[in-house]
């Protein structure tokens, strides 16, 4: 789930494949899994060769951090 929420994160405001491998360190084969899967459920839009977190990404992204958060506390 952090892949996915970092991939998510990334892309927030539009990204790049290449720029999103750079940032989350995974390799181009891999990230086009997640790519396909977060497409899929509809957390992620590629507008033209940009990659764009849709509005439920970035309520899932909000969730995801504030479930991280309660569990430090």
């Amino acid at each position: 789930m952090d892949i996915m929420a970092d991939i998510l994160s990334v892309a927030r405001d539009g990204a790049g494949k290449t720029e999103i491998v750079c940032k989350t360190k995974l390799n181009f084969t891999r990230l086009k899994g997640y790519i396909a899967y977060l497409e899929a459920k509809g957390l992620l839009e590629n507008i033209g060769s940009v990659y764009k977190s849709t509005e439920k990404g970035k309520e899932f992204l909000r969730d995801y951090q504030k479930v991280k958060d309660d569990l430090r506390t």
